[in-house]
């Protein structure tokens, strides 16, 4: 048998004997790669072509969707068993008992989901971070409604109309905003997403206006770039400010003050808008090339800025404010009148994200006063962290704050700005607070490590009183939790999971968190028998030797320990989140990867969030870190731990701020990773949007920018790279990734390049760029020529 165009030529002195056994072992080796050790193969694509469809439809008993019953005792809900086969539950709180009906109509009507919503009319930004969740929107109207959301600028994203009659379930966050208008524009409500399915029903009634002044009958509203107040009918109309203009307008939010005799309104100082400009050479409705362009505003750039207006209504006037307490600002949020009706406030956020207050204004005087203060030497983390609930009365405020090194909660004298006292403390974190309940003093939270000897990332409930006392843990199980409260608040129901373990649901007493019922425990064995494989926890010390940094591990169904396989790293290191999975999912995409013959990790590196503020502060002015440093000491225990990873053939991939780390790994740690694939990436952060960079890199704009810019490194390229970009990407200016190929080419360096027409953010996870990605690994890393088609 020849062995594919090997010849063996005589050597002088060697034997024929010892010829023989030169070719048996030459095609005992052959037979070995080609057969025994193959991967890549076709029979590998075919396998993870296929992952999606043998999984699907496989995992039962995992989802309980309540409907609660009048009386809040119970609550009945349907279940699926086997493939298209339901069963009827009907479950008692109060006996902890369940029992399976056979029909429905034995159980007495039901709430959908958590009851209605609060109805909001001012648009409020969204707030990130928040658990997957629904809100159900029921037109009860005659007409047409529509449907927005506001995104965490405050913007407006239509998302289609609901015809009359029609209900719609719209998945969402919990903090994420929602806005509702008629046909004509008329606003009918702004919906926030809470823990649990919301319920809103529109009935066509506009939410109440602005208060109106209590002596006068006044309300506010904009006109030219002005105040003005209107009351009455027919309706008598007065100009408050006289100064605005196109360039400075004044904008909502517009608050009378209770008594009626102040108002005060923000006002803008607007500067030129950069735009991004992007062709798109393929529109699917002409033959010629279309030229977009967009708003947005770069590191350094200048930007909008508002300042609150105060005025006297009776004296018709306006009232000067000392603005020394709060300059430059990026933000003012929040804009109210206290309780008392004396005095406004407002969250005030400097540029530069290094500090943050609470400031109050005499309405009288206008004289600013700050009741809470953020500084940092590093960065206030405000798009996730910031959180203020003024209490009944206005003397007392709740304030969110990592002044002990951890992200807790804090009871503030509203008066005197002092702090009364620390509500949560500990080595853990508040990640969100659920509920306030003022007449208890009471707050519920989510909370992350709150749990020794768990995962820090599992989220758990729990409660405590304004003074920090009668902290209570309310959910159980080593695992990571999400709930929903009964519409009465007697009840939780718990469902908690891992990547390796399918979600339990549990009914307990929102009380004291004991445990009524199991409710379903989720069925995977049918998952299983398709040869789907769990990920696998894992967890190592990081670059201090000290700090424990989790990943997952992902591996091809057909794993085998006596081989050795390349890795291949997903990753993502944001600071403003952590992205290591923690709940039950089928993790389609590292699996289909993994497929091909190799092992799939993700991990938490330093820098990423809702850890300690030391572990998140290794990002500041330095995202080319990413963590990595981290990564590899992980990647490291983990092949120590497990020989099968072959740490020679290491290859990583990621999407925006994750196609930035993709490539500083093969940059500046060259000698560890191999092969690099990065979509979208946000290379270079003068380069991308200013709010997420400013965050994390500081303004004004300093050398750290270059020094964690790929494009300025692009010169120490040595590994295989794959960049790939979508021609109108609207999150990341796609000259970011243009730039780092002309910086290539300048330092004749080899890479390639897929650009994929008329494709926005996230382009490489489309099928023919994943396909294509998949190729890249499997020509770099297995060194076979890919079996993809």
């Amino acid at each position: 048998m020849a062995l594919a165009g090997v010849r063996i030529r005589g050597l002088p002195g060697l034997p024929q004997s010892g010829w023989l056994l030169m070719r048996f072992f030459l095609l005992f080796s052959w037979f070995l790669t080609t057969f025994a050790v193959a991967q890549g193969t076709r029979a590998d694509y075919e396998r993870a072509a296929s992952l999606s469809k043998r999984t699907e439809g496989k995992v039962f008993r995992a989802k309980v969707s309540p409907r609660w019953l009048p009386d809040g005792n119970g609550f009945w809900y349907r279940i699926e068993t086997a493939p298209g086969v339901f069963e009827v539950v009907h479950l008692d709180a109060i006996n902890g008992t369940r029992t399976v009906v056979t029909d429905p109509k034995e159980i007495p009507g039901a709430n959908a989901g958590n009851g209605p919503l609060e109805r909001g009319r001012e648009p409020r930004p969204s707030r990130n971070g928040g658990d997957e969740t629904a809100i159900r929107f029921h037109n009860e109207s005659v007409g047409n409604i529509r449907l927005f959301w506001l995104d965490t600028d405050g913007e407006r994203k239509p998302y289609g109309e609901i015809r009359p009659g029609a209900t719609h379930a719209q998945h969402t966050f919990v903090g994420h905003v929602w806005l509702v208008e008629d046909e004509m524009g008329r606003r009918l409500g702004v919906f926030e997403g809470i823990v649990g399915v919301g319920e809103v029903i529109i009935d066509g009634s506009s939410p109440p206006e602005q208060p109106k002044a209590a002596a006068t009958g006044w309300t506010p509203f904009l006109r030219e770039f002005n105040v003005w107040l209107r009351r009455g009918q027919p309706k008598e109309e007065v100009q408050v400010s006289r100064d605005g203009t196109a360039d400075a307008p004044y904008r909502e939010p517009i608050l009378i003050s209770p008594d009626g005799t102040k108002l005060v309104a923000l006002r803008v100082h607007r500067v030129s808008d950069r735009k991004v400009w992007v062709i798109e050479s393929s529109p699917q409705d002409q033959l010629q090339p279309k030229l977009q362009s967009y708003s947005y505003p770069k590191p350094g750039d200048e930007i909008d800025r508002s300042w609150p207006m105060l005025f006297d209504l009776e004296a018709r006037k306006p009232v000067p404010i000392k603005e020394d307490l709060f300059p430059n600002p990026w933000s003012i949020v929040d804009l109210r009148w206290l309780p008392d009706g004396k005095r406004f406030a407002f969250i005030h956020n400097q540029r530069g994200h290094q500090r943050q207050h609470v400031v109050a204004i005499d309405g009288a005087t206008g004289t600013a006063q700050v009741l809470v203060e953020e500084a940092s030497s590093t960065f206030v983390d405000y798009s996730q962290k910031t959180y203020l609930k003024w209490l009944k009365g206005g003397d007392e405020f709740l304030w969110a704050s990592e002044r002990d090194g951890w992200n807790h909660l804090w009871l503030c004298d509203a008066r005197s700005g002092q702090i009364k006292n620390q509500v949560t403390r500990g080595e853990w974190v508040v990640r969100e607070v659920v509920r306030v309940d003022e007449e208890r003093r009471q707050v519920w939270f989510k909370a992350l490590g709150i749990r020794s000897g768990e995962d820090p990332y599992y989220a758990h409930l729990a409660r405590v009183n304004f003074d920090g006392t009668g902290l209570t843990v309310l959910t159980e199980g080593d695992g990571t939790h999400e709930w929903e409260f009964s519409p009465d608040g007697r009840w939780i129901l718990d469902r908690w999971s891992r990547v390796d373990l399918p979600p339990v649901t549990e009914l307990r007493n929102a009380d004291d968190g004991k445990l009524v019922c199991v409710v379903e425990r989720a069925e995977a064995e049918s998952l299983l028998e398709t040869g789907w494989r769990m990920p696998e926890r894992f967890s190592a010390k990081g670059r201090d030797g000290n700090t424990d940094i989790f990943g997952v591990i992902y591996r091809p169904s057909n794993f085998d320990p006596a081989k050795t396989y390349p890795v291949i790293e997903k990753i993502y290191a944001g600071p403003h989140d952590f992205f290591v999975p923690k709940k039950w999912g089928v993790a389609i995409q590292p699996l289909t990867l993994a497929e091909l013959g190799f092992i799939v990790v993700q991990i938490d590196g330093m820098g990423t969030n809702w850890r300690s503020r030391a572990f998140h502060d290794i990002c500041w002015k330095n995202l080319k870190d990413a963590g990595i440093p981290d990564r590899i000491a992980w990647l490291k225990a983990a092949a120590a731990r497990f020989p099968e990873m072959d740490l020679t053939r290491v290859g990583i991939f990621g999407g925006s701020a994750g196609g930035q780390n993709a490539l500083a790994a093969l940059l500046f740690h060259r000698d560890f990773y191999k092969a690099a694939a990065a979509d979208c990436g946000c290379h270079d952060n003068r380069m991308d949007k200013i709010w997420w960079n400013e965050a994390w890199m500081g303004w004004p704009v300093g050398p750290e920018y270059a020094a964690s810019s790929n494009v300025v490194h692009a010169g120490k390229l040595t590994g295989k790279l794959l960049l790939t970009v979508g021609e109108i990407d609207h999150n990341v200016d796609p000259a970011s990734t243009m730039q780092v190929v002309d910086a290539l080419i300048k330092a004749d360096k080899d890479f390639e390049m897929l650009v994929l027409p008329g494709r926005d953010h996230g382009a490489g996870e489309t099928p023919y760029a994943a396909r294509r990605r998949a190729d890249f690994f499997v020509r770099h890393l297995l060194g076979v020529e890919p079996r993809s088609r």
